[in-house]
């Protein structure tokens, strides 16, 4: 049974009514004024930030460099701690978070609750066991640890004394750890002897002994003890965790930061060459998240908020250590596999916390489908008031999925469209006021004077395919590639005139909602048409039989180049020519013969990152060589990889 592409989901009556945003109406009368005079509108939201020195001018921009609340004091760490014990908070919890290991059942082996004024006295300690080991304000620190509250701890110290922290997701490798320390010239970085995924121990005190190797600048290792696997022990250089705190005071001051101080540098996935360290800074950043966050997810006192990424990545910066905790509310933090035991374990965590606010990407979505609904089934879901999706645009069969059987058809979804570069979400809809169709992104935050161009940077009609760029500066945007001016001019800044360039194909239909097409690398062009591959996979995925697709473009003599599709089938479709031809067909009937497949090859899984991301580029190189040598160490699962080695030989 095909999607309705068509529908549209008006607010719940009952969630608008107690939203912060309650309709179209106060939409688009904030929007405006956001847009209208933009250094008063974030003027008046900061002032619920904390602010140790006022700012003298809200914005200073000379393009394509912005300055945000030039002349201010803050702290990252005192707004999301101290601020909120101010606030009377110092009891609620800060943090629930779960351990990979458990019973049969999905029954936790690994639980911790840690209350505001628990976490700031954890944060304080460790802070001045980062001073202890001489680390100063401005050392960059390099985090490469599992999905435990201390690291959010060691984020929350770095921030607390003005140390930038530089984290690198879990599933790196050596090499890749070797780089970014290199590149942020980091002297110390935070592991611990391994972390738990699918029943295994990652080696991440291993990983991170070889990078160190490779550079040779590295003069402390700060390891946590979490798995006790064995590990290889350097008395010159290691330290544990529990030993360089044992002694440390939980009294630390806040630093008074400048608020254009280097908060992190982030490291974007999927580059080849040298590595993009994406250079945040701290007032913008700080007041952009909190504010986002509040509104997207329409966060409240009570509620108990879980977003599923890892904070490796920019989505666990943003929504899970930094815009929640400004927020005051509860955040879940879950350290493991959704698979593990088995595929109820999302669900089970959600029923065991009360879960109210969740958040995840659309791959995981579709896995989920692909199981079927008896494991979220047999959950009580009935916590949920919201949810929402990260990471790619998600297909309506998936969107429709996830409101029926996870969100009981009463809650409303946040299709969220951002990027690491842009620090906080850019379009989504606010669930208290704006209608959601399946599939778009719908409309821009406030202060986002986003756009669709062609590649003069003309505004395009309505349903014409464009461009995506945003016109005007906001407080969360990156203030450069660290290091590399050169590289961020020309990346964001030089496709389309004084404005920054997403990457992303988009359209916008009548009602003004934007529609995510994907990068333009993700363009596919077939005898001069660009074809979006985000199109093409809803297109297949909207077929009863499919539970998940990747679309790549390959070489072809005749048209330039032609469309291959990966498919997972759901339950007990069965793979073969038939259904081949069918979802061929399919395609041609949604979105027009020109859209079609050459190939449609059936796969046990995708090859994606721990993000959620399929990596396309590893599907290109098959579809192109036969083969994929290129770097894989960034895969949640490596042995998708395997078996597609497989079903080509």
């Amino acid at each position: 049974m095909a999607t309705d592409v068509s529908a549209t989901y008006p607010p719940p009556s009952d969630f608008a009514a107690q939203a912060h945003v309650k309709s179209m109406e106060q939409y688009r009368e904030q929007y405006q004024q956001s847009i209208d005079n933009p250094e008063a509108y974030w003027a008046e939201v900061a002032a619920d930030s904390h602010f140790f020195e006022k700012w003298s001018r809200v914005l200073e921009w000379n393009p394509p460099f912005a300055k945000w609340y030039v002349g201010a004091k803050t702290n990252m760490s005192y707004n999301c701690l101290d601020l909120q014990i101010e606030r009377g908070r110092g009891d609620h919890p800060a943090i629930i978070w779960e351990g990979e290991p458990a019973e049969a059942d999905g029954t936790p082996k690994d639980q911790r609750t840690l209350t505001y004024s628990q976490l700031r006295d954890e944060v304080c300690k460790f802070a001045n066991a980062l001073k202890a080991q001489g680390i100063k304000k401005g050392d960059r620190i390099t985090l490469y640890m599992p999905m435990v509250p201390e690291l959010a701890i060691a984020m929350l110290a770095c921030a607390r004394i003005g140390a930038p922290h530089s984290v690198i997701f879990g599933g790196f490798s050596a090499q890749a750890i070797a780089d970014r320390l290199q590149d942020a010239d980091s002297h110390v970085v935070i592991t611990a002897d391994g972390g738990w995924r699918r029943g295994n121990v990652v080696p991440l005190k291993a990983n991170v002994d070889e990078a160190c190797g490779m550079v040779g600048n590295v003069k402390k290792v700060i390891v946590l003890k979490r798995c006790e696997n064995e590990i290889a022990w350097h008395d010159e250089r290691d330290v544990w965790w529990h030993d360089v705190v044992a002694d440390a005071s939980t009294d630390c001051p806040a630093e008074q930061l400048d608020a254009e101080h280097m908060l992190f540098l982030l490291y974007t996935s999927g580059s080849t060459g040298k590595p993009k360290g994406i250079l945040h800074t701290t007032a913008g950043y700080m007041v952009y998240t909190r504010h986002t966050t509040k509104n997207v997810f329409d966060l409240h006192d009570d509620d108990v908020y879980w977003c599923t990424a890892d904070i490796g990545w920019i989505t666990g910066h943003s929504y899970i250590v930094y815009g929640p905790l400004q927020n005051g509310v509860t955040n879940v933090m879950y350290e493991g596999a959704p698979n593990f035991p088995d595929w109820a374990r999302f669900w089970q965590i959600c029923q065991r916390y009360k879960v109210t606010k969740f958040y995840t990407a659309p791959t995981a979505i579709r896995a989920f489908m692909k199981q079927g609904e008896s494991f979220c089934g047999q959950c009580d879901l009935s916590s949920l008031k919201l949810l929402g999706t990260v990471g790619e645009p998600i297909n309506p069969a998936a969107w429709t999925w996830y409101h029926k059987h996870i969100g009981g058809e009463r809650c409303p979804i946040v299709d969220t469209w951002w990027q690491t570069e842009t620090g906080g979400i850019m379009i989504s809809p606010l669930p208290g006021a704006v209608p959601t169709k399946p599939g778009s992104a719908t409309l821009p935050q406030f202060g986002i004077d986003a756009a669709v161009v062609d590649a003069q940077g003309n505004e395009v009609d309505a349903n014409e395919t464009g461009l995506l760029i945003v016109r005007k500066p906001w407080p969360g945007m990156l203030r450069g590639v660290y290091g590399d001016e050169a590289r961020y001019r020309k990346q964001y800044w030089s496709t389309i005139e004084n404005a920054y360039f997403t990457g992303d194909g988009v359209r916008r239909d009548e009602d003004g909602y934007f529609w995510i097409i994907g990068r333009v690398d993700d363009v596919i062009k077939v005898s001069g048409h660009r074809l979006g591959t985000a199109e093409i996979e809803s297109a297949l995925v909207s077929h009863e039989s499919v539970a998940e697709a990747a679309v790549i473009g390959y070489p072809d003599e005749i048209t330039g180049e032609a469309v291959a599709a990966f498919v997972t089938l759901k339950g007990d479709a069965q793979p073969g020519n038939d259904l081949e031809e069918t979802l061929r067909k399919h395609v041609a009937t949604t979105l027009g013969a020109i859209a079609k497949p050459k190939t449609v090859r059936f796969t046990e899984g995708l090859p994606k990152t721990r993000s959620g991301k399929i990596m396309r580029r590893l599907l290109r190189e098959l579809a192109t060589t036969g083969r994929i040598e290129g770097d894989i160490t960034t895969l949640e699962d490596l042995t998708t990889v395997a078996k597609l080695r497989e079903s080509e030989s």
